[in-house]
């Protein structure tokens, strides 16, 4: 939600520009990536700004491969650095080793995953399955609904890994051509606003010869389990540190995403239909219609994939009469998606009892259109007679391909 004071201040740029801005803005001091479609329009732009000296203090590093890039970042940051990268897909797979290392060791490394579906078969289009499956990296995940919100976001994720009492790395997820190639009016970060909201990064503990120190070594059985809990224990931590950034982030600049959840006609819903990233808007043009007829729709957006928010989601769905989860992604050997799991997981030895449907959608970037969103409501306020949980499906699957 942008305040109408900015709206005077929006210009037309491409969504992967207006990352790569943002990602400016925020001051990073090194930056490593390797292009990947439909990533790299966000690093060209940022090689642009590091070439024309719009980028001060910061050094781009070229790297010959993803595993590489979040390599050379986990150097940087143990070093003190405020780091940068992005990538999708297949190259997010190739970072997955390092994935852990960067939170194992509590280094709060950024990156843009323009999301993208994975082989094989190959495909370039959107959907979730990249991110989602790095969900136990011990990363933050934010999934984002538009171009404004992507941007917005960098500064926020940033304030949030370099918390003292976080330390974790953090993922802006965005559809993959949905938003990073359309363009759209968005209120670009201002300087001067950024600086006041997001302080420099002084971490505690940094490498430096002249005050030795180790991170990410060896550790025996009798140690290395208090590692993971306190990786858990940082996720927690910063569950209400999402809220408290985003409320903030709102006084600054005018513009509210949401903190881990958003609602959209959530207060008198009856049939509540949830989700993540660019797919929610085109759920609340659908629920807009259902609104005129009087009938009692709404829209659940999850923000905050890691950590999952829980308690939030409890909230907000408690009074529904069934809640439909729509997933970009699918869990192979479970026939649901990731978000549908979470879900149902949030019932589980709660006194809520809400009927809830999945579906899995958008596959390789499928086209998830109006009518199909509308059939799905139809068929949950039926389950929302029944009263009876109904298992994950796929969506407008193709007979003539099985």
């Amino acid at each position: 939600m942008i305040n109408p004071a900015y709206k005077g201040k929006m210009v037309v740029v491409e969504g992967s520009y207006a990352v790569a801005h943002a990602t400016k803005i925020c001051r990073p001091n090194v930056i490593s990536a390797y292009p990947i479609t439909p990533q790299t329009h966000i690093v060209e732009n940022l090689s642009q700004f590091m070439a024309d000296g719009e980028v001060p203090n910061c050094e781009y590093i070229n790297v010959e491969s993803e595993f590489s890039a979040i390599s050379a970042l986990v150097g940087a940051s143990a070093v003190g650095a405020r780091t940068y990268s992005a990538t999708t897909s297949q190259g997010l797979l190739l970072m997955h080793e390092v994935l852990f290392n960067a939170s194992g060791m509590r280094l709060p490394i950024i990156m843009t995953v323009a999301n993208r579906a994975v082989g094989a078969p190959i495909n370039i289009w959107n959907d979730h399955q990249d991110s989602i499956a790095q969900r136990d990296t011990g990363w933050l995940q934010l999934y984002v609904e538009d171009v404004q919100e992507a941007a917005d976001t960098l500064p926020q994720i940033y304030k949030i890994a370099e918390d003292s009492d976080i330390m974790l790395p953090g993922m802006v997820c965005m559809d993959g051509f949905i938003l990073s190639h359309v363009y759209e009016p968005v209120v670009l970060l201002e300087q001067e606003l950024t600086d006041n909201f997001l302080p420099p990064f002084h971490p505690e503990n940094i490498l430096d010869p002249e005050d030795p120190q180790t991170f990410g070594a060896f550790a025996a059985p009798d140690t290395y389990e208090e590692f993971r809990f306190l990786q858990e224990q940082a996720m927690q931590k910063a569950l209400p540190k999402i809220e408290s950034v985003a409320k903030e982030f709102e006084e600054i600049f005018g513009r509210f995403h949401g903190g881990l959840i958003d609602g959209y006609h959530l207060d008198d819903a009856e049939i509540i239909i949830m989700s993540m990233g660019s797919i929610l808007g085109t759920v609340k043009d659908v629920v807009d219609q259902y609104r005129t007829r009087g009938e009692k729709v709404g829209v659940l957006k999850v923000r905050s994939f890691r950590p999952f928010p829980v308690e939030q989601i409890r909230e907000a769905i408690k009074n529904a009469h069934a809640v439909v989860v729509l997933d970009k992604n699918i869990s192979i050997g479970t026939n649901e998606g990731a978000l549908f799991t979470e879900t149902k997981s949030c019932l589980y030895n709660s006194k809520i009892r809400v009927p809830v449907v999945g579906y899995t959608v958008g596959h390789g970037g499928r086209d998830i259109r109006a009518e199909s969103i509308a059939k799905i409501i139809e068929e949950t306020k039926k389950v929302a007679k029944s009263g009876i949980t109904v298992e994950s499906q796929f969506l407008d699957l193709r007979e003539e391909l099985l």
